[in-house]
Formats: C-alpha cells, sequence, structure tokens
C-alpha cells in the first residue's frame, strides 16, 4: 500500500492551488474510477483533494433555456431530475445504463468525463500500454481487442472511451466549464477529448491543474424526442460493446432535425456528423436511416475480432431511429 495525503478542498480557488502545487496531487470526487486505478498500481497520486463538498452540486436552468449541471452533482441525482428527463431523457437514460444504484450515488458528473479506460492492458501494469506509459506499445492491436475501436483509432492505441453518460453530452453540444490558477474556462464536449494519435496518453485538452466545475447543456429542442440505447454482453451493468444517443425531428414525414452520438467505438464517445448529414431533410426511412449509418461507418477500420461492431452500429441506428419516428407520428 503506497501512502498519500489526503486534503478536503473547501473553495474551487483552494481546490486548485493545492493540484498546481504537487503534480502528484489528484481531484477526488465519488472515487470510482479512481480508487480502482489506485488499487491496481496505475495512478499513483501522493496527495488526494476531496472536492465533494465545493459548492458544485446544483442542476439549474440557464437563461437561455438550457442547463447547468455542477461537476459534483452525482450520477443517480443526474438521472433523476425532472428537468433532465424531461429536456434531454436520453441522457438520464445513459447514466442509468452505465452503473449500479450504489456507484451512481457516489459517481459525480465530473470525475464520469475524466474517467479511464477499462481496456485490460491499460489496468495490468505488468503489460505496456502507451496511455500509460508512452512508446512502450499498444499489444491490443495484435492481442485481445474484442470491444476495442474501429473508428478514430491509431497504430498506438486502439482502447475505447467507457462514459455513458459523456456519448449524451455528446450528441447534445455539452460544454465543460472549469477552473485554473488563471481563472475559468471552457471547452465544447466536442473539443475535450483529443484524438488518439501519436500521443494517447494525452486524453483531454484541459490545461494542467485545471478543475472541472460543471457542464452547460444549450437548449436543444429535439433533444426531448431523444433515446439512448446500449448494448453490452450481459444483462447486468457492464460497459457498452456499442451504444447511441440519438434525438430526431420528424414533421410530414421528413428529417428536420437529427442528433446522433456513438459510444464505446472510439477513444472518445464519437460524434455521428457524416450520418447527421445523410438524415437532414432526408425522408423518415429505414432506409435513410441505413444510409446514414452507412456513412458514419465508411471509416470504420476494425480489427480482426471487433468487426462485429460494425453491423451492430448499424442495426442500433436502424432501430433506434425507427422507433423514435414512430414515436413522433403518434
Amino acid at each position: 500500500m503506497r501512502e498519500f495525503d489526503y486534503q478536503r478542498a473547501h473553495d474551487v480557488a483552494g481546490a486548485v492551488a493545492l493540484l498546481g502545487a504537487d503534480p502528484d496531487t489528484r481531484y477526488l470526487g465519488g472515487g470510482t474510477n479512481l480508487v480502482d486505478l489506485m488499487k491496481t498500481g496505475v495512478e499513483r497520486p501522493a496527495r488526494l483533494v476531496d472536492i465533494r463538498e465545493l459548492p458544485l452540486d446544483e442542476i439549474a436552468a440557464t437563461p437561455e433555456g438550457g442547463l447547468s449541471i455542477g461537476a459534483t452533482v452525482t450520477n443517480g441525482d443526474l438521472a433523476a431530475h425532472p428537468e433532465v428527463r424531461r429536456r434531454y431523457p436520453a441522457l438520464a437514460q445513459a447514466v442509468l445504463a452505465g452503473a449500479s444504484g450504489q456507484l451512481r450515488n457516489m459517481a459525480t458528473v465530473g470525475g464520469n468525463l475524466l474517467q479511464r479506460t477499462r481496456c485490460g492492458y491499460f489496468t495490468d501494469v505488468t503489460q505496456p500500454c502507451n496511455k500509460r506509459v508512452p512508446g512502450s506499445g499498444c499489444p491490443a492491436i495484435e492481442g485481445e481487442h474484442h470491444n476495442h475501436a474501429i473508428l478514430g483509432a491509431s497504430d498506438h492505441c486502439v482502447a475505447v472511451h467507457p462514459s455513458d453518460m459523456a456519448v449524451a453530452l455528446t450528441a447534445f453540444d455539452a460544454v465543460v466549464r472549469f477552473e485554473t490558477a488563471d481563472g475559468p474556462g471552457q471547452l465544447p464536449l466536442a473539443d475535450f477529448y483529443l484524438p488518439v494519435g501519436d500521443t494517447p496518453h494525452r486524453e483531454t485538452a484541459l490545461p494542467p491543474g485545471a478543475l472541472i466545475t460543471g457542464v452547460t447543456l444549450p437548449p436543444a429542442p429535439v433533444a426531448a424526442r431523444s433515446r439512448y440505447r446500449k448494448v453490452r454482453e450481459r444483462a447486468s451493468y457492464a460497459f457498452a460493446i456499442g451504444s447511441l444517443a440519438a434525438a430526431l425531428d420528424v414533421r410530414d414525414g421528413v428529417v428536420q432535425d437529427a442528433r446522433l452520438a456513438l459510444g464505446a467505438v472510439a477513444s472518445r464517445p464519437w460524434r455521428a456528423a457524416a450520418a447527421e448529414r445523410v438524415l437532414a431533410g432526408a425522408p423518415a426511412t429505414a432506409e435513410t436511416y441505413a444510409a446514414a449509418a452507412d456513412a458514419e461507418l465508411a471509416a470504420a477500420r476494425p480489427l480482426p475480432h471487433n468487426g462485429y461492431k460494425v453491423d451492430l452500429v448499424r442495426n442500433l441506428v436502424v432501430a433506434v431511429l425507427t422507433e423514435l419516428a414512430e414515436e413522433t407520428a403518434r
């Protein structure tokens, strides 16, 4: 057991100052990912700064008609909030699909965004891993990779991002707010996660020492007609092998607006922009939905043992969009 210091932060500026004073310090929210990584030796912080008591636990409407979600809001509170369920139902569904009630009551929104990959090579410190030790290699490419990336991967890393919540937030153009020693900042979630490239150890665009303070969801009327569908290998809680956050607005048989984001297919939540372009102004038919999925998956580069994800995602897109269109027509 490696010893570490523990301090409780009482204000945002104090938390940022504590992290800035020691690069081996980590923020502690619910600890549902960080503590696991400490147990396996992947994370070895010298100090933990507990941020659970910071005043960042509110969900409130924004003047523009969106929602502001604090970083220490628990996943359980997020999924149960009536305005989240009414305005962004796919977000509530994604959180409920992500983990058991016990974990949802501990895990925080900020921590969920920063959770690390569940690749077995990453969590096994006896194995090489470019994400953990840059330049050491990616054994998953030739080894166990049935649940790894088919989009946006590289020769340096083929792991996927594990978050369900982040997939729904990506579909709805969420913006991440943060605080640094130099003041506040924000990043669209589309820019928050970095492409894996040849630096897979650099996962986000957050400045060094930054503390996530919240997430802003802009107003999106289409989001009220949304759904999150997760495919996993067992009925109980498990990480996705493919997932989809989708919203659809159909009028007179024509798609007026569509939002799609995929999970468990890339190193970050994958906004399906090519599929959205195909859908815009097109007939609301199964043929259109299949064409949209094919346009997005044209860039897929599956490995020998995860090619099944291409068909899985295609079927998922067609099924969920069909269901949403039928609901809209009622």
